[in-house]
């Protein structure tokens, strides 16, 4: 039986999961973080709060790997738009990973992880595509978890997800909140097809490709990463991203 690994950054992430797990869920707190196990739909999960930035992912993901054995990893939480194409509300399913933030020129080439030869890491292609099913479950309402049901009305309307896409592609990552106009256009720069910023994923994407086990990262759009980024978090994170992950992780481990 396949242990699954569930990390978030933010504890509001993970609660509507924890909830699902039910009284037999177990708990054993390793290096400052609760890990919680136990079964949702059938399913052996490995649930924790991993905290924020690319040393916490890290060190979260690799105790994954190491004390409860997983097979699998799926890092969720929010992220910030920097391409034009991608709104509020809008779901990431990341295929390419790079640390925007990584520069030990002139030994090694910008953004190039120094010994390893590589700038940019790939999730699983399976995963991402059963992601992609349990996303597209959670949008249509064909599920009991879908957005008309875990979402509430003024929130939809408020924060326009009625035309929710699903984007694939480069998500970039690194231990900056990007809030500002300067800083996106600085991203797209360098990198003209990402579609989202945020701080963790390239860090599950390194360790997962050095220990060989499969992983996928889903994101919320919450922001435009610009000058309004605070302001729209908190409430967004609230009323409607930890539902979308929660929702769409619960899809997936029904269809497993």
């Amino acid at each position: 039986m396949k242990t699954i690994g569930i990390i978030a950054a933010l504890p509001q992430e993970i609660a509507e999961l924890l909830e699902k797990m039910g009284s037999q869920m177990t708990q054993q707190t390793i290096g400052m973080r609760t890990f919680y196990i136990g079964e949702i739909q059938g399913k052996k999960c490995v649930i924790v709060l991993a905290r924020i930035g690319k040393v916490a992912a890290s060190a979260t993901c690799t105790t994954l790997i190491q004390t409860f054995g997983v097979t699998e990893i799926i890092f969720t939480g929010l992220a910030g738009a920097v391409s034009q194409a991608v709104n509020i509300g809008d779901i990431v399913i990341g295929t390419e990973f790079c640390q925007h933030d990584m520069n030990a020129e002139p030994l090694f080439p910008r953004h190039e992880i120094p010994l390893l030869g590589r700038d940019v890491f790939q999730s699983d292609v399976a995963l991402n595509r059963q992601l992609q099913r349990s996303t597209e479950q959670f949008l249509s309402g064909e599920s009991q978890f879908s957005l008309v049901r875990m979402i509430a009305p003024t929130a939809i309307a408020d924060f326009g997800l009625k035309d929710i896409k699903i984007h694939h592609g480069l998500i970039v990552s690194g231990d900056q909140f990007i809030s500002s106009d300067e800083a996106v256009g600085e991203l797209q720069q360098r990198f003209p097809t990402a579609l989202c910023t945020e701080m963790e994923g390239a860090a599950i994407a390194q360790i997962c490709y050095e220990y060989g086990v499969s992983f996928a990262v889903l994101r919320v759009i919450s922001d435009k990463a610009n000058h309004s980024a605070s302001h729209d978090f908190g409430r967004f994170l609230n009323e409607v991203a930890a539902f979308v992950s929660s929702g769409v992780l619960l899809n997936y481990l029904g269809n497993e």
